[in-house]
């Protein structure tokens, strides 16, 4: 990824405020200079305070569940043991994520903004997760060799000997709707809603800790700048820290690449990263409303990706509807499991999302009405991208091709 300038440009020194008390002593008081650095390392006494272990861990986790759901060897209880993973348990290939007390599902849904006074509509979320799951294993391996047709599970192959796509009897790949819902409900709830929120950077006694550097027992960080790096790290958690390559994982950090590379949207992953960077160096600062202010971006540039992919992937689909369903198919269950998302967004200024889950639910209805995937019509597809698109700062024709 190629940085830019813009904080070394703009940020490297934030001017200081001065100004003259009335006193006879003419004291001058002089606010903290905010400095920040070039990338997202910051160190107390020689040490590094980033740390966001328990993001990469879950990330981890979310990668081979997705390689798990097209894997027919599979059974049901392997992979809901996967996606509410416990301690100890064997899980995973990877000796360290079995060892790990985390696990996917208690972050679905789970965010401090939206569900913690919300719990029945977040177990809602977690029990529709758990429902995909299910049905992956006992619908769609049990007709893995079986063609897929209207009505009838099974395999679907894309034109000219493309990849073959494994749909439920209304042409909906499981694995797509449920992988897609975890970059919302996971990452993108976590971040936004949870990590990024006053509620949880400023909880307690964090302000004055964060003045006073008082670090967590044992760590060098804050427990304020810890959070802080938890949301940078459902993005950044597979990834160089330091300088971004994307396509790390299979959640944020691959979309966000797939929307860098659009020229309609090139620079967003700039933004984003120098938000997180400026935010964290904020903190260090102790200056919370320009924090604040970077959180705001943040929650801007990452609702986008939900919204740009699903438009993207709506339109797409039109070309292939008619002569290519398996091609068709695969672009609807990613726009299925991009629209489910967008419940987990942020409008910028706001504790709301860009879509209530009402409106999602009812965008996700009229894909399925009928047959589903089989009975779509590209009237339909256009009329709920111009609806998505409405709700940001981009177009349909930007964000379709």
């Amino acid at each position: 990824m190629k940085r830019s300038n813009v904080i070394t440009s703009l940020f490297l020194s934030v001017s200081a405020l001065v100004f003259m008390s009335c006193s006879d002593d003419d004291d001058i008081i002089i606010d903290p200079v905010v400095e920040v650095p070039d990338t997202y390392s910051f160190e107390r006494n020689g040490t590094s305070t980033v740390s966001y272990d328990g993001q990469t861990t879950r990330i981890l986790m979310a990668n081979e569940l997705k390689s798990s759901l097209l894997d027919n060897t599979k059974t049901e209880t392997e992979l809901l043991s996967m996606y509410a993973h416990q301690e100890g348990d064997s899980d995973f290939s990877d000796a360290d994520l079995n060892a790990s007390s985390k696990n996917l599902r208690s972050k679905t849904a789970a965010s401090r903004d939206y569900f913690s006074a919300n719990t029945t509509e977040a177990l809602a979320i977690r029990n529709q997760v758990d429902a995909w799951i299910s049905a992956q294993a006992n619908d769609i391996f049990t007709n893995w060799n079986t063609n897929a047709t209207v009505g009838v599970a099974g395999q679907i192959q894309e034109a000219g000997g493309g990849s073959i796509r494994y749909v439920n009897a209304k042409g909906l790949e499981y694995n797509q709707a449920i992988i897609l819902t975890l970059l919302g409900g996971v990452m993108t709830d976590q971040m936004l809603n949870n990590y990024l929120s006053t509620s949880v950077l400023d909880e307690a006694d964090n302000i004055e800790n964060n003045n006073n550097e008082i670090t967590v027992d044992g760590k060098s960080y804050t427990v304020m700048e810890h959070k802080w790096d938890e949301a940078f790290g459902y993005l950044y958690g597979t990834d160089n820290k330091d300088n971004p390559q994307f396509g790390q994982d299979q959640y944020l950090n691959k979309y966000l690449g797939r929307v860098e590379n659009d020229p309609d949207f090139t620079g967003i992953a700039d933004v984003v990263y120098d938000a997180f960077v400026l935010g964290r160096a904020a903190i260090v600062a102790e200056d919370y409303e320009l924090r604040d202010q970077q959180a705001e971006i943040i929650r801007e540039q990452i609702s986008k990706i939900s919204g740009i992919r699903a438009v993207y992937y709506l339109q797409q689909a039109k070309s292939s509807l008619a002569n290519d369903k398996g091609a068709a198919f695969h672009d609807l269950s990613e726009a299925y499991g991009f629209i489910n998302s967008l419940q987990f967004t942020r409008m910028p200024g706001s504790v709301s999302p860009y879509f209530s889950r009402t409106e999602v639910q009812a965008m996700l209805s009229t894909l399925m009405e009928g047959n589903g995937f089989w009975d779509v019509t590209e009237a339909t597809l256009d009329a709920l991208s111009v609806q998505i698109a409405a709700r940001f700062s981009f177009t349909v024709e930007q964000a379709g091709s």
